[in-house]
Parts: C-alpha cells; structure tokens; sequence
C-alpha cells in the first residue's frame, strides 16, 4: 500500500459527503447551493483525475528484481527464477517461470481475480502462458499466512533477447486509474527481468 491508497478513500468519502449534502438542500429547495456544492465537487473531480493523468504520464514503471515481493494489499507475488529449456512439463513450453504466490492477511482466505502474468520482450512484444492444468490459479484461494509455489510455461523466441515477466490485472474495473499507483493511465504495468 502506497500512500495515495488511503488519500484516495479519503477523498472518496468526503466526495461522498459532499453528494448527501447537496441532496440534503436540494430536498429543502435550496437548488442553486446544492448545485453549487456539486459544481465545486466537480472541478475538484476533475483537477484530481488530470493530477492522476500527469503522473502517470511522467512516473516510469517499477522495475522489480527476483524475488522481491509485488503485493496488491495482502496479495503477493514473487518471481523465484526462470529457466530456459526445462523438461517440458507442459507441450510447446522452452521458457519456464517459478512463482511464489502469498496472502499476507491475518484473517482472510483471499485469491486475486482479473490478473494475468506474462512475458514481454525488450521490444514490446508479449508472449502468454501455455494452458496447464495443474497450475495454481491467481485466482485460487489461499489462507491467511500461506505460500504455494507455482509455475507458468512459455513459449518464448530462443534468439537472447532479454525477457521479463509482467504481473498485472486485465478486466474488471480499472480502479487503479483512479489512484496514483503502479499501472496508471498510460503507464506499462511493472516487470521483473529474467535474464
């Protein structure tokens, strides 16, 4: 957690509050304060939203080495290492990820859903993981306190190209658009480099 999470659900609520205080004196009549609460709420919408464009226009992506932990609130993920040409434990597969999966909560089974992990080339260019089966899902629910290892298969070019695996979310609201975080607007999401 990064400290513009909770200046964020600060400001939500007072947003909040300024939205029941203008029905409160649009229910008593009082038309022209209640939309002037809300006019002023907008502008303050608006300046917040464009502060939240800039920096993810101007903030480069984080760079996360191996096994550093990247969390989203008690949800972790740590790549443990990778290995080029394993035993092909999945068919087409020469590139194989070790992920260390952890809930860091004290009292909460919890998964992470609408998130995806794949590699990226220095150029851009993203290769998804090859269907396994038995692979623990991001979305599978773990209890407070636990760690699995798991791992993802890829079929990458074999040509030296430096490779990195991204761990993002994909679908779902974009709440991350609404705070200044990792994987702003238009910021590429963080990467850890293979190699």
């Amino acid at each position: 957690m990064n400290i513009f999470e909770p200046l964020f659900l600060v400001l939500a609520l007072v947003a909040f509050g300024t939205v029941i205080t203008a029905l409160v004196f649009a229910v008593f009549g009082a038309w022209r304060r209640a939309l002037g609460i809300l006019g002023r709420l907008a502008i303050g919408t608006a300046i917040y939203l464009a502060i939240v464009v800039v920096v993810s226009l101007v903030v480069r992506p984080r760079q996360y080495g191996l096994h550093e932990p990247h969390c989203f609130d008690d949800w972790c993920i740590t790549v443990n290492g990778a290995l080029r040409h394993p035993a092909p434990s999945v068919a087409g597969s020469n590139f194989m990820v070790s992920l260390r999966l952890t809930n860091r909560a004290r009292r909460v089974p919890m998964g992470e859903k609408d998130t995806v992990a794949y590699v990226v080339d220095e150029n851009g260019h993203r290769y998804d993981p090859l269907h396994d089966a038995a692979a623990f899902p991001f979305d599978g629910i773990l209890q407070p306190g636990q760690s699995v290892t798991t791992f993802r298969y890829f079929d990458t070019p074999d040509d030296g190209r430096r490779l990195g695996l991204v761990y993002t979310h994909e679908g779902g609201f974009p709440v991350g658009w609404l705070i200044i975080s990792e994987g702003g607007w238009f910021q590429k999401p963080p990467v850890v480099w293979l190699n």
